[in-house]
């Protein structure tokens, strides 16, 4: 029986090791998910370095930010509670240790407008895994910016939770158009926003829905129903246990 959903690993599995580490991607593979999500900012010397957050000090014990630190120094970096052994490593690290043994969710933080065009040249060193991979940001425009560096390379629009006087309607509206906007092949959405309506009416305009923050047996029964093709959540192994237990007994 065909997989009812792709799963993937938001910045790895992160049992044993920090959130977006070679170490932590290597627990994704282990488990047997579909891909692996993680964030790409660039460094003051503007090389594409793999980490989430714009302050060093929310994981690391050391001060500053990402933007105003150099790769070299960046090197002498080590995370909270764990040993010398874990780095940040740069993109093209990142896609020699795994590409081609895992699908991977690049999500391009930005700002710098000059990002998709340094991102981009990166991963044209490597259109062969571009089936293994799509781009995805808050930022329509690094992804139209990006597919003029990585024409065919597929990109996906991350839809942010709704504000507190955004209705469903609007929702769907939003992220429909923005999703056009991006050139995107796919929106994805909070479970918060997930229904029938939305779903449906998104697709009705050529843009496919996935979902992002699937993290309890109740949205996962609920992407189940909706079909939605792809998750990333940050309970992985749970995501797995679901699936195989979908595809042995069929829906719950």
């Amino acid at each position: 029986m065909r997989p009812p959903f792709e799963i993937v690993a938001h910045r790895g599995v992160l049992d044993q090791a920090p959130e977006n580490t070679l170490q932590a991607f290597e627990r994704a593979i282990q488990i047997g998910v579909d891909a692996v999500e993680f964030d790409v900012r660039l460094t003051a010397d503007r090389v594409p370095v793999v980490y989430h957050y714009f302050y060093l000090g929310e994981i690391t014990t050391t001060t500053g930010t990402i933007f105003d630190i150099t790769l070299d120094q960046l090197r002498d970096v080590c995370f909270q509670g764990y040993k010398d052994e874990y780095q940040i490593s740069t993109f093209e690290e990142v896609l020699q240790a795994i590409g081609g043994r895992i699908g991977m969710e690049i999500e391009l933080k930005g700002p710098e407008p000059e990002a998709a065009q340094i991102v981009g040249g990166i991963l044209r060193k490597f259109k062969h895994l571009w089936d293994t991979i799509e781009v995805t940001s808050f930022e329509p425009k690094l992804l139209t910016d990006l597919k003029i560096f990585c024409p065919g390379l597929t990109t996906d629009l991350l839809f942010p939770r709704s504000e507190p006087w955004m209705k469903l309607d609007v929702v769907a509206y939003l992220a429909h158009h923005r999703a056009r906007l991006a050139g995107a092949q796919a929106v994805h959405l909070h479970p918060s926003q997930l229904t029938e309506e939305v779903v449906t009416s998104i697709r009705a305009g050529g843009i496919e829905v996935h979902a992002w923050d699937v993290d309890d047996l109740e949205t996962l029964d609920q992407i189940v129903t909706l079909e939605i093709p792809k998750i990333s959540t940050d309970n992985p192994k749970q995501a797995v246990k679901f699936r195989n237990g979908f595809i042995d007994h069929g829906p719950r």
